[in-house]
């Protein structure tokens, strides 16, 4: 699963072939959550409520990019990084 950003030890994977809705796993030590990225919110797994706020801020930041990087997995295409959280 390709790592496309990294920031405050937080990685986010996105899957290739992935089911639906678009989503990524925020992975943060032993914690792994899913994102819905149009919905902004945790969609499975778990993630330290802090940690979820930096994800979910990041994720409205790039919200068109995630999405077109969900577009380019599922056709199996390489995904871009996408900046971290400054």
């Amino acid at each position: 699963m390709p790592q496309i950003s990294f920031f405050l030890g937080i990685i986010i994977r996105m899957f290739y072939r992935d089911h639906n809705p678009p989503h990524f796993h925020a992975v943060y030590a032993e914690f792994e959550g899913l994102i819905d990225i149009s919905k902004l919110e945790l969609i499975g797994g778990h993630l330290p409520p802090r940690v979820l706020g930096l994800v979910i801020e990041w994720t409205a930041l790039h919200q068109k990019e995630l999405l077109e990087n969900w577009e380019r997995a599922r056709n199996q295409q390489a995904l871009v990084p996408v900046e971290p959280l400054v």
